[in-house]
């Protein structure tokens, strides 16, 4: 194996990435301290899709993710005008780094900017993540996904049912079940949020007796009958026992458009927390209601019974087993859902080892210089682009 380092460009903006990340970056430092060949430089490029401290900087503090080499500080637009800024700026930094991988996670405009930024330079693609379906299309999030794979020449799924959908869609080339690295966070980070975080305290919570909510995709923000409807079935439960609800800066926001505060009169509503205090607010929560795709997985993880705030969910394991409810934006099916009770635990997520499968699996595949690169496409030359254009 070449003696030369291996060049990494990691593109990140949202919460559930910078999780993952840290995952993948803990794992190229310990392939580092070992010795082992080649080199890993790493180089983290923050496009500023959430611009929040604590939805961003501090995670990177919290978990040790290397700070970014940059941050774009790109957020707060439309969904085009975000990634065709991204698309942009990304381009310019895959041609500044010339990278061996341009490394990208999950389903955000962040995921294809850094991914359709990479294609088109010729740049070979990992996905983090691949593999997931909602298939519901009215989603940004399942428009990004589906794109990025199908661009992708690493695949990284964490379920077998994620390496499934692919097939279906005639990705067999590149494509790895290796588990899912919010496992290995939970594994990793469970035990030092109960050691370090104590934001029960604070909002003088008691283990087990309050519900936690998160409410902030774009079908459900972006719409008053829907956001609505949640902040109705939420506020019915607040009745019952303190409902935490971590406030997105979009649904802070679309409350005002909609005038829907009065809705939260049974609702605690907070600032958004830390990375450790929300695992801490996860591991005691009684109930998780939520319409993240990340948290949903983390409620499983931590033994969480799940309520799903959308009509969907790519998660399906946790659906079939019981750990996750479907209760879209219905008032009473949200009221309802919360006397679910799960069937058994499942593995399959992996064996919490899925980060370092994936930097031993990046080493491994790129078995030659960028220059001479093999693999699904041929590396960027501008040379090549002034030819085509001439023809």
């Amino acid at each position: 194996m070449s003696e030369k380092p291996l060049k990494i460009l990691t593109v990140v903006g949202a919460r559930p990435q910078f999780i993952k990340a840290a995952m993948v970056s803990q794992a190229i430092l310990q392939h580092n301290e070992a010795d082992k060949l080649p080199h890993i430089i790493e180089e983290i490029t923050h496009t500023g899709q959430h611009y929040d401290e604590n939805m961003s900087q501090v995670f990177f503090g919290e978990m040790g993710i290397p700070e970014p080499v940059v941050n774009l500080n790109i957020g707060g637009s439309s969904h085009g005008e975000m990634t065709g800024r991204m698309l942009l700026a990304l381009e310019k930094e895959s041609l500044d780094r010339q990278p061996d991988w341009v490394l990208v996670y999950g389903d955000t405009n962040s995921t294809l900017a850094g991914a359709l930024a990479a294609a088109k330079l010729h740049l070979p693609v990992a996905h983090v993540e691949a593999g997931l379906r909602s298939f519901n299309k009215q989603m940004p999030e399942e428009i990004n996904r589906v794109l990025t794979d199908h661009v992708s020449d690493i695949l990284f799924c964490p379920t077998k049912n994620a390496v499934e959908n692919l097939k279906n869609e005639g990705i067999m080339k590149g494509v790895h079940h290796v588990g899912d690295v919010m496992y290995d966070a939970a594994i990793a980070f469970g035990k030092i949020a109960r050691e370090q975080s104590n934001i029960l305290l604070q909002l003088n919570l008691t283990p087990k007796e309050y519900y936690l909510a998160t409410v902030h995709r774009a079908e459900n923000t972006n719409r008053r009958e829907r956001l609505s409807g949640i902040l109705q079935g939420l506020n019915q439960l607040g009745k019952e026992r303190p409902v935490v609800l971590p406030l997105h800066p979009r649904t802070k926001k679309q409350l005002d458009v909609y005038n829907l505060t009065p809705l939260c009169s049974n609702l605690h509503l907070i600032d958004p927390v830390s990375f450790l205090d929300m695992i801490r607010l996860e591991q005691e929560a009684r109930v998780i209601l939520t319409d993240s795709g990340g948290v949903q997985k983390e409620a499983y993880f931590h033994g969480v019974p799940c309520v799903t705030l959308r009509d969907e969910t790519e998660w399906v394991e946790t659906v079939e087993r019981g750990w996750n409810r479907l209760a879209g934006a219905d008032p009473e099916k949200i009221a309802a859902a919360t006397d679910a009770v799960p069937v058994g635990r499942f593995d399959e997520y992996g064996d919490g080892h899925a980060s370092a499968k994936i930097v031993a699996r990046l080493v491994a595949d790129l078995r030659c210089p960028r220059s001479t690169w093999t693999g699904n496409r041929a590396v960027y030359d501008g040379a090549q682009e002034e030819e085509e254009r001439d023809q």
